[in-house]
């Protein structure tokens, strides 16, 4: 079978990019990233029976006019997922403030990725997928950044599209002489390709161990049973659930990814699964206002996981020594 990836102009909100189709010859899947805008895999489809291409990540349908890059497509979440309480933390007895960029205005979130253009580095075919590589260095690409966090770094993202799954490898690169605290997560909005729609029907399954107590938003630093509206371990519906839950991951042995959570219909073919390694201890569910997908969200570490660190509690917080590199995948998996 062949492969191939090609270019496009495309247009959102006003700004002009360059996007990238990678797909299989035969014409049965495709995806399009779009580097300009957080190296955002924007489109995952795959073609429907009727020959229509049918969505597996959510694309909003404002998307050409207010392209949000954390409400569509598969947002890249670093070097923090979620919030970051106040938008400030200490690391080595220096405090950082950082800009107060979530929607109430108290706090921040998602680190700097999913915002700003990255770097096209690589891109090919080989004989069972096409892949694509971004990268984005904090110092050379956002270096008014750079006041804002602890020590330079590198990120690369490489996407792998075959027939049956679409593959995010990430590559973390500390260049410099001091210590790269980080967390990394990713942000893919999911439906159904061949029942589009509201998610209320979606059976989804996550064999979590533990949720994180929150209040007004916030991780307070214990985990908890998880209580029966929210477990999924057994596969359910959705149903009018509204998720905005983070989650323990129970403790994985071995370097390989597992199946962290599956999302099928009642009365449609297909499943999806997300895979994560052992590197990925949470995961946050996620059903925005819309209800039109469902995110499931892998990540290294918990919401605010600096300030939960520094305080004793054991939040996936990760610190790269210098000149060393941080390599892990999350793959997401489409069985008709």
């Amino acid at each position: 079978m062949s492969f191939f990836v090609n270019t496009k102009p495309v247009t959102a909100g006003g700004r002009t990019d360059t996007a990238y189709e990678l797909g299989d010859g035969s014409g049965t899947v495709r995806a399009e990233v779009w580097p300009g805008f957080g190296f955002n895999c924007l489109n995952w489809q795959i073609r429907r029976p009727d020959g229509t291409w049918g969505d597996i990540l959510y694309r909003s349908p404002e998307w050409d006019t207010n392209p949000v890059p954390t409400r569509s497509g598969h947002p890249i979440l670093f070097p923090f997922p979620n919030r970051l309480k106040h938008g400030k933390f200490t690391f080595e007895g220096q405090e950082y403030q950082l800009p107060l960029n979530e929607s109430s205005g108290a706090h921040a979130i998602h680190g700097f990725t999913p915002r700003n253009p990255w770097r096209v580095t690589g891109s090919g075919t080989e004989a069972d997928h096409a892949w694509l590589t971004g990268e984005l260095h904090l110092a050379e690409d956002l270096p008014h950044a750079v006041a804002f966090w602890p020590a330079n770094f590198i990120i690369n993202i490489s996407y792998r599209l075959s027939t049956t799954a679409l593959i995010a490898i990430a590559t973390v690169d500390n260049p410099s002489d001091a210590p790269l605290p980080f967390g990394l997560g990713f942000h893919p909005y999911f439906c159904h390709p061949l029942k589009p729609g509201a998610v209320d029907e979606l059976i989804l399954s996550a064999p979590v161990a533990q949720v994180w107590e929150v209040e007004n938003g916030m991780p307070t630093g214990k985990r908890l049973p998880v209580p029966a509206d929210l477990d999924f371990s057994t596969p359910r519906a959705i149903g009018s659930t509204p998720l905005d839950t983070l989650y323990r991951l129970p403790a994985r042995t071995g370097d390989s990814p597992t199946p962290v959570a599956r999302l099928t219909h009642p009365s449609a073919p297909g499943e999806l699964s997300v895979w994560a390694p052992p590197e990925f201890g949470e995961l946050l569910l996620f059903t925005p206002p819309h209800r039109q997908a469902v995110a499931i969200e892998p990540y290294t570490c918990a919401t605010d996981a600096p300030n939960l660190q520094a305080a004793g509690i054991d939040a996936g917080w990760r610190v790269l020594p210098p000149g060393e590199q941080f390599v892990a995948a999350v793959g997401y998996r489409w069985k008709g």
